[in-house]
């Protein structure tokens, strides 16, 4: 039932009577992706896994940069962890609308469900991958404190980092298919300026937050400061500056995406 002055108020409400769809759009992506795969779920596990090989050997081992008394593995996969479910989910975001064009064009429903079943897949591979996590700390013997509660907070925020700059992306991807090749630049050079193979403490003081305009840097400190605990402070200066450039994102993102949502079905 369409009333008079409430199609914002019906979008919402349509956003939940469809999330049913959310879950099978969710399961279906995960079912392509590993379908007619050897090993299948493993690739979620190997994929990680050989990257804090690379890097521990590159930064840990070469470089010899500091680790704060932590073993450089668990360091450094304590960063790529949320880094490699946030480019994951924007990548996957970014891509959604195009690769779901024929059902968009056809039925209608909130398509603001299409990026966020995006999202709900990279977020499998996730807890998959927090796996390797957990058996580094058992052959390391490292407990970490308390402070691991917390962790559901930080991926709350890389997610929301992920949605915000993945409706931006996916929106824009519809009208301009150049974006299907600057979102993989994109990631790759973010994560070289993200402090994944490294501590963020190496980074002189002066330009600590200027740094943190990088919304993942507040992110990935807020996962090392969880999981390593005292050994990993959190610049809260530039903590906070991240988590507020997150909000804007995601605020923004979801403003700019309604806004040319009735398009899509046109112009895709």
């Amino acid at each position: 039932m369409i009333a008079a002055g409430q199609a914002e108020k019906q979008y919402w409400r349509d956003l939940w009577k469809y999330r049913e769809l959310l879950y099978f759009l969710s399961w279906r992506d995960i079912l392509v992706r590993y379908k007619q795969t050897a090993i299948g779920l493993a690739w979620a596990l190997i994929r990680p896994f050989l990257t804090m090989v690379v890097f521990t050997i590159v930064f840990g081992n070469i470089a010899k940069l500091p680790s704060n008394g932590v073993p450089y593995p668990i360091l450094i996969f304590s960063a790529l962890l949320p880094w490699q479910f946030f480019s994951s989910a924007m990548g996957e975001c970014s891509n959604s609308l195009v690769g779901n064009a024929n059902l968009i064009s056809k039925v209608y429903f909130p398509r603001l469900i299409v990026p966020l079943s995006a999202v709900a897949v990279s977020f499998v591979d996730f807890m998959l991958s927090g796996m390797i996590l957990l058996g580094l700390m058992a052959w390391y013997n490292f407990v970490p404190s308390w402070r691991i509660l917390t962790l559901p907070l930080f991926v709350v925020i890389a997610a929301a980092a992920a949605i915000g700059i993945g409706l931006w992306f996916a929106a824009l991807t519809v009208k301009y298919r150049d974006f299907r090749y600057i979102v993989p630049f994109v990631m790759q050079f973010g994560l070289y300026i993200s402090p994944v193979g490294f501590s963020s403490n190496i980074v002189p003081a002066q330009w600590r937050l200027l740094y943190s305009i990088n919304p993942m840097v507040g992110v990935i400190d807020g996962f090392r400061w969880a999981i390593l605990g005292q050994e990993a402070a959190i610049y809260l200066p530039g903590f906070a500056l991240s988590l507020s450039l997150v909000i804007l994102v995601l605020m923004s993102g979801v403003w700019y995406f309604r806004k040319v949502e009735r398009t899509f079905a046109d112009v895709i």
